[in-house]
């Protein structure tokens, strides 16, 4: 059955209208959120006992049933039939880190050390792979994008090369509004872009040089993220994979050109223009892989809040609850907590099912509270339940995700990131509003935030997704503060053994923004809208074919 198809208009009007009848107790349930409940809830889910909630781990068991003893004692429902957890077939492969990469020509050989200089996995399942002399081509961003009039791979066949390309894209580099999306990073720019269309081009390898501000974190981070098992789902699908896919450190990537003789700032500079054009760099990569293969099955977590009325429509909420394990390698601290990234979110899930389990009368509208699995290895829980979804995508009026919660205290603004793309701003500014709160665009659109998160997953399927940020207005120490507390944690604890959890944290502005993220999952559950994305985002098409929309016809008043 097609959908209504509202305007913005109309979709404002249905939450107001809903915020003035609810006679469900909303008021209380939405005060059962508190920052004790949700610092015991982080504390719990970043201890050491849970080993760093890795997939596939004896932390992970740690972890799933302690979620689902939280939503059992909330009353809420199998979210999976008879089952809580959504079986999630993964593969990992681990790499010996003893490997070593040898770039020669130009009458050199310059000898490349793991985790310092490079780093490199395959998704190929298989015990070994190599690269053996493989011609090394510089592609610029390596993008090939028809909207934007950009083939970074036009006039070079890279057939059985290794392509060295660099991260985000040319609008960051040049901050020219008019190219890409200026600063804003675009698909283009991430990573998973990058190997995916060198793969289509037919390449062997593709090494992208790493910098902090582009790549929108350190180095460090590359090295944790990029070492030991790499996950990846198990069921792969069709598309084409290179044989190796790797990092350079900027430091080594210098190094790199330079042994081609080629000055590295100067080339970065001229792939930022129309002017570029691909080039072989006289320069050939060996490099061998053995991996060692284990084959398990992680989950997700699934809890069910029936709808009173149209039980098979919902509204689904999404936090990871996984982090990056144990690494003993790292001496006394070899535990990656992660609490800000995403006990605290998880916690926050748990909170958001409580509130909505305290309401007098369920929703219309199902809600279903998801904590999903290997977000870290790549969205993978939300991309198995997106291609295997236990509901379906057309029943699903809009997804919430909560990806690291405000550990710093209230602010007057909440961040979203992709604000704009879709209708879902316009539910959340009434509630915001009400709340004498003001909605902002993300503060680093260049990091590319909106491409590293579960909502993702179902977004490029269709479904419009919010991705609520922490603001940057902090009520009591100010928007600068605010900002340099942002940047100390991707710095110093991001991916890190030292994200953990502080007593000092000032969970007010969580509990604040969770209520208010709970207040919008409320006028959709309650509510009979089906909002959509945008005009001109990459999105809109896929939600009108699947909700039966004819473009052509005018939309309802």
């Amino acid at each position: 059955m097609m959908r209504p198809l509202l305007t913005t208009f109309t979709l404002v009007a249905v939450a107001a209208i809903a915020a003035c009848v609810w006679g469900d107790g909303f008021d209380d349930a939405a005060a059962t959120i508190d920052e004790v409940d949700l610092a015991q809830g982080i504390q719990d889910l970043s201890a050491d006992s849970m080993g760093g909630r890795s997939p596939a781990s004896w932390g992970e068991e740690r972890t799933v049933r302690y979620l689902q003893q939280k939503f059992e004692a909330l009353g809420l429902e199998p979210g999976n039939g008879i089952s809580w957890m959504q079986d999630v077939p993964l593969v990992s492969l681990t790499a010996d880190p003893d490997m070593g990469a040898v770039i020669q020509g130009r009458g050199t050989a310059n000898r490349l050390q793991h985790a310092s200089d490079f780093v490199a996995v395959t998704e190929r399942v298989v015990e070994e792979i190599s690269l053996d002399r493989s011609d090394l081509v510089f592609v610029g961003y390596g993008i090939v994008a028809p909207e934007f009039d950009w083939n970074d791979y036009e006039g070079v066949d890279v057939s059985g090369k290794t392509v060295v390309v660099l991260v985000n894209d040319p609008g960051y580099a040049t901050a020219d509004d008019a190219l890409f999306n200026g600063r804003s990073m675009t698909y283009y720019g991430r990573w998973t872009y990058k190997y995916e269309e060198a793969a289509r081009q037919g390449a062997d390898g593709v090494l992208i040089v790493h910098q902090t501000g582009p790549a929108g974190y350190p180095w460090a981070v590359v090295e944790a993220g990029w070492s030991g098992p790499q996950f990846m789902l198990a069921e792969k699908g069709d598309a084409p994979l290179v044989k190796v896919e790797g990092w350079l450190s900027e430091e080594t990537a210098r190094t790199v050109f330079a042994q081609a003789r080629l000055d590295f700032d100067a080339r970065a500079a001229q792939a930022a223009t129309r002017d570029f054009t691909p080039y072989e760099m006289g320069l050939n990569l060996s490099l061998n892989l053995r991996n060692s293969i284990e084959r398990s099955t992680s989950r997700n977590v699934l809890a069910l809040l029936p709808g009173s009325e149209r039980p098979e429509e919902l509204v689904i909420y999404t936090a990871h609850w996984d982090h990056l394990g144990t690494d003993p390698s790292l001496g006394a601290d070899s535990i990656y907590n992660g609490a800000l990234d995403n006990a605290s979110g998880t916690s926050g899930l748990v909170q958001m099912a409580g509130a909505f389990a305290a309401l007098k009368k369920a929703p219309s509208r199902s809600v279903l509270f998801m904590a999903v699995t290997a977000e870290e290895q790549g969205l993978l829980g939300t991309a198995h339940y997106a291609s295997h979804p236990v509901y379906p995508l057309d029943a699903t009026v809009a997804t919430v995700n909560m990806d690291g919660l405000n550990i710093w205290g209230p602010t007057s603004d909440l961040t979203i990131v992709g604000y704009g793309m879709s209708e879902l701003d316009d539910v959340l500014q009434t509630a915001a509003e009400a709340a004498g709160r003001t909605l902002a665009p993300d503060p680093e659109p260049e990091k590319g935030h909106y491409f590293r998160s579960d909502h993702f997953e179902f977004a490029k399927r269709g479904v419009p997704s919010l991705y609520p940020d922490a603001g940057v207005q902090d009520l009591e120490h100010g928007e600068e503060w605010a900002r340099e507390r942002r940047e100390e944690y991707t710095r110093d604890h991001y991916h890190k053994p030292s994200d953990e959890y502080d007593p000092s944290w000032n969970l007010e502005g969580a509990v604040q923004d969770l209520r208010l993220m709970f207040s919008v999952g409320h006028s959709l559950a309650t509510g009979e809208a089906w909002p959509n994305w945008r005009e001109g985002t990459e999105f809109k098409a896929l939600r009108d074919e699947m909700m039966g929309y004819d473009a052509t016809q005018p939309t309802e008043d």
